[in-house]
């Protein structure tokens, strides 16, 4: 047995066991990774798919622990390429981040121009995409670390730690009427048309909750899962804006658009830094995570990664 045929094995799962598509993603051909893979099973003296015809259509019990095994093997590999890499490149390379376009526009440019400084040998390479892409990023190990609000404590491959607390804020044009009020309230929103973020982005789960709580419907007229698009459609007239507090603070501000805090409305949010159980992290990866928050330490992530996380209150 060999590593190529560990991680044919491996993309075909990723691939929802399309041969042909690992094939692809491997730069292989489609007949290649199909002999490879039954000369494994062959060698161990399982099925680790169960077939129909040529087609493969299930992974088998057994295969289901090799998949475990192979899953720990490959991720050592990759450790031992980020300790050599490490201790023989003298901090240079690449850190991959996977996040979402919120924290990728509004949170991450200090830190990252930070720790180019830091590590100037060190390149950057950003990742977007929905949270549930970042956590498939991690776990594919196409990214080191990912930055999020929502959804990547569902994953128990990763490791999360809370990273700060935010909140979001409504976004209006200078003559809206509601800006006369002393407070604004979910049924006064409820009456007025909105415009936020796309359902799985920047907390937008709370922003539903809150309402169906009340027993309102909203009446959101656009989704975006970018902050300045959902700002552009504000100063059109189209609606009322809810957006992440980052998105209009400091050089972010919109001179022609007016903020008001939601924090009483929608309650707080906690993004999250996440990485894959049991990876090894370099030390600008630890280095960058500790620009993102003080509360972020090479220790405190040291024991989480070792499965002892703590429970940090913000």
């Amino acid at each position: 047995m060999n590593l190529h045929q560990f991680r044919f094995v491996q993309e075909a799962v990723r691939r929802n066991l399309n041969l042909t598509e690992a094939a692809k993603a491997l730069h292989t051909s489609q007949p290649g990774v199909s002999k490879a893979i039954i000369e494994l099973e062959d060698e161990l003296g399982i099925e680790i798919f169960a077939r129909h015809g040529k087609r493969i259509k299930r992974v088998t019990e057994p295969g289901a622990q090799v998949l475990k095994s192979i899953e720990i093997i490959l991720r050592e590999v990759n450790n031992l390429k980020r300790i050599g890499e490490q201790y023989s490149a003298q901090d240079t390379g690449t850190l991959s981040i996977a996040t979402t376009h919120t924290q990728a526009r509004y949170v991450l440019p200090e830190p990252v121009a930070a720790l180019r400084q830091a590590y100037p040998k060190v390149g950057i390479s950003l990742h977007q995409g929905s949270p549930d892409q970042v956590a498939k990023m991690l776990m594919e190990e196409v990214a080191e670390i990912g930055v999020a609000t929502e959804s990547l404590v569902n994953y128990p491959e990763l490791v999360t730690l809370p990273c700060y607390e935010w909140q979001h804020v409504l976004v209006l044009p200078f003559d809206h009427p509601l800006l006369a009020r002393e407070r604004i309230t979910l049924e006064d929103l409820a009456q007025v048309p909105l415009i936020t973020y796309h359902p799985s982005f920047t907390g937008r789960t709370r922003i539903d909750q809150a309402f169906a709580l009340r027993h309102l419907k909203p009446n959101v007229v656009l989704e975006a899962i970018d902050s300045d698009v959902i700002k552009t459609y504000v100063k059109l007239g189209m609606g009322v804006g809810i957006v992440a507090e980052m998105a209009m603070q400091g050089d972010n501000a919109t001179p022609d658009l007016v903020a008001r805090p939601a924090a009483q409305l929608f309650g707080h949010n906690l993004a999250r830094v996440a990485f894959k159980r049991g990876t090894y992290l370099r030390h600008f990866v630890l280095r960058f995570a500790e620009l993102l928050s003080n509360r972020l330490s090479r220790e405190a992530i040291s024991r989480a990664m070792s499965g002892t996380p703590d429970d940090y209150e913000l």
